[in-house]
């Protein structure tokens, strides 16, 4: 069994030590939930005070000129192509993960008129769900749910599109994106992949990959900020064909000439809708930076590091979890979730002992590894205090069956 001095040894020798102290992570508690809501980088205190005081409090309109508001999309996008292996151009930050979706849904629904069906695995991401079934009917066609196993014999040539989330949310099991990609294009079905729990947790190379699409969160592993924009990606020879159904001023090519008529943007620009939340933005650039200025080789490196020490240490200590996360590195992504009758109760007495996870319905407790602020110390002392609120059934405590509106 790992000690503790073994943890603390691990965390003396991590390269990736020093960009801890990049983020406010409160004295005492040990945060496994980046994965869901990534910590404050220290830089957006002093961003956003600037941004508030003087930008906006200042100097008024004229920061959409001076401080370059207007361009934050584009400019915070062609960073995260720097996380996700796009060009420059290929990435935009806008509105939300679901939003985004249905703007790409609808254009590639659109160009696909002989389509019968949207294709996505039974089980992804709600809103992944719900968005593809209202893109569905609103194009007049069905909504094709099939399991993970059945995904790639189930594309067809009447599939208008494919949606998969590229590392589930729950499971934490991770697509092959080339080899699924490369089926599709066999009967030109365009994949959009929903990267909420790829970006900035484990490599990824969507040119190399022959991705053409994707969409994903700014607040889980970039560290935007609770609600932070979004992005989408579109590769630079699919863009000039790509006609969302939300269009808005701000996607205009010329959106302060103010014209009735509408004419998509160059490139990205046309997946913009309405003014951009500013001040989310300058949020979630922070936190975009603070993942450009670490290693990522050495990020996934200890992401596994993390996930073997978790799950040796659950397999030894809590015997009554069972770890439903695939174990092959390249099959899975950078949380790790345990399935337990008494998950909620349980998740609920880490909480007040001060190790915050979360718990996904019905029976999972997910832990998020970010290895940005993640120590090995923290993955030791988690299963210390999980060992003994099992072995002393502290979770048995009556005020912790009571569910809360967010889990």
């Amino acid at each position: 069994m790992i000690t503790l001095d073994e943890a603390r040894a691990r965390d003396a020798a991590d390269p990736l030590r020093h960009h801890r102290d990049g983020f406010a992570l409160p004295a005492g508690t040990i945060y496994l939930d980046g994965n869901s809501l990534g910590a404050l980088p220290r830089a957006a205190v002093a961003v956003m005070h600037d941004a508030v005081t003087r930008q906006w409090g200042e100097r008024l309109i004229r920061s959409w000129n001076e401080a370059d508001w207007i361009g934050a999309p584009q400019r915070i996008g062609d960073k995260i192509a720097r996380v996700v292996g796009a060009k420059d151009g290929e990435v935009i930050v806008a509105d939300s993960t679901s939003i985004n979706i249905f703007k790409l849904l609808t254009a590639l629904t659109a160009q696909r008129p002989e389509a019968t069906h949207i294709l996505s695995e039974s089980g992804n991401f709600p809103t992944d769900v719900h968005i593809a079934a209202g893109a569905a009917r609103a194009a007049g066609i069905d909504l094709r749910l099939v399991t993970r196993a059945d995904i790639a014999g189930a594309i067809a040539d009447d599939t208008a599109a494919l949606l998969l989330t590229h590392v589930h949310y729950k499971s934490g099991a991770r697509y092959d994106m080339a080899a699924l990609t490369t089926a599709a294009r066999a009967t030109s079905v365009p994949v959009i992949w929903d990267l909420s729990h790829s970006a900035g947790a484990v490599p990824l190379d969507l040119a190399a990959a022959g991705a053409e699409y994707a969409v994903g969160c700014g607040y889980k592993y970039l560290n935007g900020g609770p609600g932070a924009p979004a992005f989408v990606y579109v590769a630079r020879e699919r863009q000039a064909a790509l006609r969302p159904a939300l269009q808005g001023w701000m996607g205009d090519a010329r959106p302060f000439a103010f014209e009735d008529a509408y004419e998509p943007a160059p490139g990205m620009g046309r997946m913009l809708i309405g003014t951009a939340p500013v001040l989310s933005l300058l949020a979630l650039e922070c936190g975009v930076d603070a993942m450009l200025a670490a290693d990522r080789d050495a990020l996934w490196a200890k992401s596994q590091e993390l996930f073997d020490m978790l799950t040796g240490l659950m397999a030894e200590r809590c015997p009554d979890f069972t770890l439903v996360t695939p174990t092959d590195a390249e099959r899975r992504g950078s949380h790790a979730s345990f399935a337990h009758a008494d998950a909620w109760p349980i998740n609920r007495a880490l909480i007040d002992a001060q190790v915050i996870g979360d718990f996904r319905a019905p029976d999972v407790l997910r832990l998020g590894l970010t290895p940005l602020y993640t120590s090995f110390e923290d993955v030791w002392r988690a299963v210390d205090v999980l060992a003994d609120i099992m072995a002393n059934e502290t979770w048995r405590k009556p005020e912790y069956a009571v569910r809360s509106a967010v889990t």
